[in-house]
């Protein structure tokens, strides 16, 4: 019997389970204590949330989310914590309870994690499993784009906007498959291939040979619209499983020419424009973004490569207040028509699409003062005119629902005054 084994025993720890280590090495040994529900267990990247305590083979306790009453989070293959914990997580079910014991080249190794545990320590964890969930892939984390891992990739290097890739997919509505097909784009092209948006988001944070499963809310999916050709109806909630099989990066900001971005910014000025007629004004603002992140910074340019730059950046800025406008994000609007407005100081459709977005967000003084501006500099711009009487009758209306609303704000506190003012006899002579 070896030294640890005497410990283990001492300290009534069984070192017993089976061997789930990925070599088959008895590295890491699983023993379940109680049983979970359901046949789902977590995937990679999955949020998994845990209690566990630690203890050296003699017993000694160096660690415990329990004593803290606090549940413990990570993510699962991430590297985020040891390798046995990664191993055997994604082995459990929810609700289940188990013991591993796990080697050092499956822990802290020959370093140990000083002071707690020593080098070259065999540790023992006892692990609950309460919950998981997939990753959100949203800038906003709002829960559009939910991704779990099937299979990792290879690598660390991802597809870019402008990347051809190779895919497999299988997409699920309500349980039942609608579109299962392989199928190469152009990242930024998806929908012109009846791929969702939501999908070709997803696959900028996938690595080649990964497969996963991807959850889209509606407005990721097909949106309002839905899509006849799949019999999706609107507002429609997706699932797909997607293979990344093989991709090629488009060329970054820095590794382009000025000649190249000029070029580049062209051709995606006209995709915007095409996708903003067929009402898809959120690839559209992508589209027109990009040139601004390509020509924005630029400098030590000709007279002529900065002229045509700078006519890009100003369609793409007029362009992008038009997207924000229709997709009802008129804060944004305003921004950039300020920057168009700073490459052209009396730009016309600068001006308008300005006071259209304040005048959406009830800023009417600001609205007011933008067309009244624009019919100064264009005496003919009839619908600026237009705009001013609508911009003056809400003003109007505001300042209506304001008296009324001070008028009774005033009768009110009168009522209270009469109720708690004491009554006056005014027979009586008052003191001075």
């Amino acid at each position: 019997m070896t030294a640890g084994e005497e410990q283990a025993e001492q300290a009534h720890i069984p070192l017993e389970g089976e061997d789930i280590s990925p070599k088959k090495d008895g590295g890491i040994l699983k023993l379940i204590k109680s049983d979970g529900t359901g046949d789902e267990t977590p995937m990679t990247g999955d949020k998994v949330f845990v209690h566990y305590t630690g203890l050296l083979l003699d017993g000694t306790k160096f660690d415990s989310s329990r004593d803290r009453n606090e549940q413990f989070m990570f993510e699962l293959g991430k590297g985020q914590v040891i390798k046995a914990w990664d191993t055997a997580v994604a082995t459990m079910k929810i609700g289940e309870v188990c013991q591993i014991i796990c080697k050092p080249e499956y822990a802290y190794g020959s370093a140990g994690s000083p002071p707690k545990i020593p080098p070259d320590s065999t540790l023992v964890f006892e692990i609950e499993l309460f919950s998981f969930k997939a990753e959100d892939l949203t800038e906003d984390e709002d829960g559009g784009i939910m991704r779990r891992i099937r299979k990792k990739g290879e690598g660390y290097s991802k597809p870019n906007e402008g990347a051809l890739v190779e895919i497999h997919l299988e997409g699920q509505y309500q349980g039942t498959v609608f579109d299962s097909r392989d199928v190469s784009f152009v990242l930024g092209d998806a929908e012109e291939n009846d791929i969702p948006v939501g999908i070709e988001q997803a696959l900028q944070s996938m690595e080649k040979g990964e497969d996963a499963m991807i959850s889209l809310k509606p407005k990721y999916g097909f949106g309002e619209a839905g899509k006849s050709k799949f019999s999706i109806p609107a507002n429609a909630s997706l699932v797909y499983e997607v293979v990344l099989k093989n991709f090629e990066k488009a060329k970054e900001s820095w590794e382009m020419n000025i000649a190249e971005k000029l070029e580049q910014s062209a051709i995606l000025k006209d995709k915007g424009t095409q996708n903003f007629k067929l009402g898809k004004y959120k690839q559209a603002s992508i589209n027109y973004k990009k040139i601004v992140s390509w020509l924005e910074h630029e400098a030590g340019l000709s007279e002529d490569e900065e002229k045509s730059a700078q006519a890009l950046r100003l369609a793409a800025h007029l362009n992008l207040a038009m997207c924000y406008i229709k997709l009802e994000e008129n804060l944004q609007a305003v921004e950039n028509c300020q920057k168009a407005l700073e490459l052209d100081t009396n730009n016309e459709k600068a001006l308008f699409r300005m006071g259209e977005a304040r005048l959406a967000i009830n800023e009417y003084q600001l609205a007011k003062s933008d067309f009244q501006k624009l019919l100064e500099l264009y005496p003919n711009n009839k619908a600026a005119k237009v705009q001013i009487g609508i911009c003056q009758k809400k003003m109007k209306e505001q300042l209506d629902r304001e008296k009324k609303i001070y008028a009774n704000m005033f009768d009110k506190f009168a009522d209270i005054d009469a109720k708690v003012r004491p009554a006056v006899d005014v027979n009586k002579k008052q003191d001075i």
